[in-house]
C-alpha cells in the first residue's frame, strides 16, 4: 500500500503538492475562527502563510520568513498561539533544516522565536497563561528543527556509506583488472621462455644434425635423439603453462604434468640440451650453494636459459660460461659468450627476452644488466636476492 502511493506520488508531484496545501490552508484557517477579533482578518493571514510554503524546497529561507511574520501578526492581532496556528512555520523550518547546514536552521530558528514570542506576550490576550505563549511556542518551534536536522544527518550519513561502497567497489574492479593485467604479462613471459628457449634449441640442434647426416651419420641421429628430447620437454612446459588459464572448476587429466617448476637443479639438464646444440656451456660456483625460494629459484633458471637460448639466436659463438656467486643474502648470476667469428643482431621483433629477463629479476627483488664486453661477447648479470638458511633453535 505504502509503495503503491509512493508511486502515485512520484507521477503525480503536483497534485500531491495542492492537496497538500489546501489541507494546511484548512487546518490553519480552522485556528482563526472564534480565537480572536474576527475570523475575515485571520483568513488572508492563513492564505498567505500557505502561499508562502510554495517555494520552500527551493527558496526555504523565504518560505521561514513569510510564515513566521504571518505568525507574528496573527499573535499581534489577538489571535490564540497553538501548534496548528504555527504549522506553515513549522512545515518551513523542517524544509529549512533538511535542506541547509545546521547552523544556518539554528539561527532561523532563533529569529522566529524572537519574532513570533515577544509578538504573543505583547498581544494583551489574558485567557492564555503567559507560559502557553513563551516556554510552548519555543518547545514547538525546536521540535521540526530538530527533526529535520536528524534527517540531513542521516541521510548524508547514507551519501557517506553509498560513496564509500561505489570507491571500495571501483578499488576492487582496478585491483582486479590489475591482477589480471600482471597475471597476463607472468604467462606471456612465460610463455616466450618456453618457446623461444625450445624452437631455437631445436632449431640448433636440427641444423647441426643436417650438416653431420652425411659425413657423420652417427653423430647426426645421437642428435636427432636429443632434439626428440628437447621438442617432448617443450611441449611438457608449454602444456603446463597454458595449464594455469584453466578456470579452477576444470579437471585434468591423470597424467598431467605435476613437477614442480624448473629451478637451479636442472641447470646441469639445461647444459646439456645446448652441448647437444653445438654450444658447450661450462658452469662455476663461488660460495656454498644453497636452496633458494621458489620464485629466486624459477627466475634463476630462466635468466640462465633465457641468456643461454639469445647466445644461440644471435651468434654463432661456441662457448658460453655461467658463473654463479653466493653471497650472505644474495646471488650474483653472470652469463657470458665469445661472440663468435660473426655475431649476428637480434631478428625481426626481437628484444622480448632482455625486457622479460629484467622484469623477472624486478619481480622477484633483483636487478638484472646486460650489454656487449670489450673484447667481444655480450654479458648478462643478475642479482637476485637469496636470503640464508633459518638457524635450528635448540630444543
Amino acid at each position: 500500500m505504502l509503495s503503491s502511493w509512493r508511486r502515485y506520488a512520484d507521477s503525480h508531484p503536483h497534485l500531491v503538492e495542492t492537496a497538500f496545501l489546501l489541507l494546511v490552508l484548512a487546518v490553519t484557517s480552522r485556528q482563526y475562527v472564534h480565537q480572536g477579533p474576527g475570523w475575515w482578518q485571520g483568513q488572508p493571514l492563513a492564505l498567505v502563510a500557505t502561499a508562502g510554503l510554495l517555494p520552500r524546497r527551493g527558496h526555504p529561507r523565504a518560505a521561514v520568513l513569510v510564515t513566521a511574520a504571518c505568525a507574528a501578526v496573527s499573535v499581534a492581532l489577538g489571535y490564540l498561539i497553538s501548534p496548528l496556528l504555527l504549522l506553515p512555520v513549522l512545515i518551513a523550518l523542517y524544509e529549512l533544516a533538511v535542506r541547509t547546514p545546521q547552523r544556518t536552521a539554528f539561527a532561523c530558528y532563533g529569529a522566529t522565536v524572537a519574532l513570533v514570542v515577544p509578538a504573543a506576550l505583547l498581544s494583551g490576550r489574558d485567557d492564555q497563561p503567559w507560559m502557553d505563549e513563551s516556554v510552548g511556542p519555543v518547545f514547538w518551534i525546536l521540535l521540526p528543527v530538530l527533526a529535520g536536522t536528524a534527517v540531513r544527518s542521516r541521510r548524508a550519513h547514507l551519501d557517506a556509506v553509498h560513496t564509500r561502497a561505489e570507491y571500495a567497489e571501483r578499488t576492487r574492479e582496478e585491483e582486479a583488472r590489475h591482477r589480471v593485467a600482471e597475471e597476463r604479462i607472468r604467462i606471456a613471459r612465460e610463455l616466450h621462455d618456453v618457446v623461444a628457449h625450445h624452437m631455437a634449441l631445436a632449431n640448433a640442434q636440427a641444423g647441426t644434425a643436417a650438416h653431420l647426416a652425411r659425413t657423420h651419420p652417427e653423430q647426426a641421429h645421437e642428435i636427432l635423439t636429443h632434439l626428440t628430447g628437447t621438442t617432448a620437454s617443450a611441449l611438457r612446459e608449454l602444456k603446463a603453462t597454458v595449464g594455469l588459464l584453466r578456470s579452477p572448476g576444470d579437471t585434468g587429466s591423470p597424467d598431467d604434468d605435476l613437477r614442480p617448476p624448473p629451478g637451479l637443479g636442472r641447470l646441469p639438464e639445461l647444459v646439456s640440451a645446448f652441448g647437444s646444440a653445438g654450444l658447450r656451456v661450462t658452469v662455476t660456483v663461488r660460495g656454498t650453494r644453497r636452496p633458494l625460494p621458489p620464485g629466486v629459484d624459477l627466475t634463476a633458471f630462466r635468466i640462465v636459459q633465457e641468456a643461454l637460448t639469445n647466445v644461440t639466436k644471435h651468434t654463432d659463438a661456441g662457448t658460453a660460461d655461467v658463473h654463479l656467486a653466493y653471497a650472505h643474502d644474495r646471488l650474483t648470476l653472470t652469463v657470458t659468450d665469445d661472440g663468435g667469428a660473426s655475431p649476428r643482431p637480434p631478428g625481426p621483433g626481437g628484444g622480448f627476452g632482455l625486457v622479460g629477463m629484467r622484469e623477472r629479476a624486478e619481480t622477484s627483488g633483483g636487478r638484472l644488466s646486460a650489454g656487449a664486453l670489450a673484447d667481444g661477447g655480450f654479458a648478462v648479470t643478475a642479482e637476485l636476492p637469496a636470503p640464508p638458511p633459518a638457524r635450528e633453535q635448540p630444543s
